[in-house]
């Protein structure tokens, strides 16, 4: 099925790799062709303009973006370019599917892979109601539902839990403000499952004090994704206090690598 509000920009020439390598958030070494990486471009201050999937590709690579942040993407990276071979363009010809035996989405293994086919062989369009609840039940978030351009820290929408943030490369705009935030070591917002009744985008999760707002909501299966300062929320959990969204008890899925962030922060008493 034809993935919706997806966009490809395709580049290609000598230079790809250097101007990605100096610019977004993702590795570019050891990369191999057919392999799909997850990254983004940041803004100096270290905000998310666009977040994207990238795949390798004999000529160059395919960049699987929000179709409204596309254009954007693709002013920066031009200007980014400089003197560079590298050609940047709208790839018209193909479209995003989702296919068991794809290239693996490296955000998750609870969702699908995906592909790049011709439009004519693209077939139906899944549903933006069909794709929401998929990637919520998977927990990852998504531009233009959860956040949207300079909104956002790559780590408030878990980047660089998912892969999505090489520390260790050379350089990348907005790079001083991310690793300055992963080096201390305190990061107080997360984007986090909530499940209950009553969930609606925009509300906002109470325990004594606001916890976190819902960015996106599956009503039907009673799950949704919400931005939390999770120093509040495990002040909250300590003190044994429920968890509301619009007066109904919601319980906030906590994965294993979020609670023993939680529990490192309340060990240091960062709560502000």
């Amino acid at each position: 099925m034809r993935l919706p509000n997806r966009a490809l920009i395709h580049l290609t020439g000598p230079d790809t790799l250097s101007l990605l390598e100096r610019t977004v958030t993702h590795s570019v070494t050891d990369w191999e062709t057919g392999a799909l990486r997850y990254g983004a471009l940041l803004t100096p201050q270290g905000k998310v303009i666009a977040d994207y999937l990238v795949l390798r590709t004999e000529d160059g690579v395919i960049v699987d973006v929000h179709e409204e942040a596309a254009d954007d993407l693709m002013k920066r990276l031009k200007m980014f370019r400089l003197r560079a071979a590298v050609e940047i363009e709208r790839d018209e010809r193909l479209a995003t599917v989702i296919l068991g035996d794809g290239h693996r989405d490296p955000r998750s293994t609870r969702l699908p892979g995906r592909d790049y086919v011709p439009v004519s062989q693209a077939a139906e369009a899944m549903s933006a109601a069909e794709w929401q609840a998929m990637r919520i039940a998977a927990g990852v978030p998504e531009w233009g539902a959860d956040y949207r351009a300079a909104e956002v820290f790559p780590t408030d929408i878990n980047m660089d839990v998912m892969g999505g943030v090489d520390y260790k490369k050379g350089c990348f705009v907005g790079q001083e403000v991310a690793s300055r935030m992963k080096r201390r070591g305190k990061i107080r917002k997360r984007t986090l499952p909530v499940l209950g009744g009553g969930l609606a985008t925009g509300a906002p999760l109470l325990a004594g004090t606001e916890v976190g707002t819902l960015t996106s909501v599956d009503a039907g299966n009673g799950r949704g994704l919400a931005l939390v300062r999770t120093d509040r929320l495990q002040k909250a959990l300590d003190q044994s206090l429920p968890v509301t969204c619009e007066g109904e008890p919601v319980r906030i899925d906590l994965p294993d690598w979020a609670e023993a962030e939680m529990m490192a922060l309340a060990a240091e008493g960062t709560d502000e």
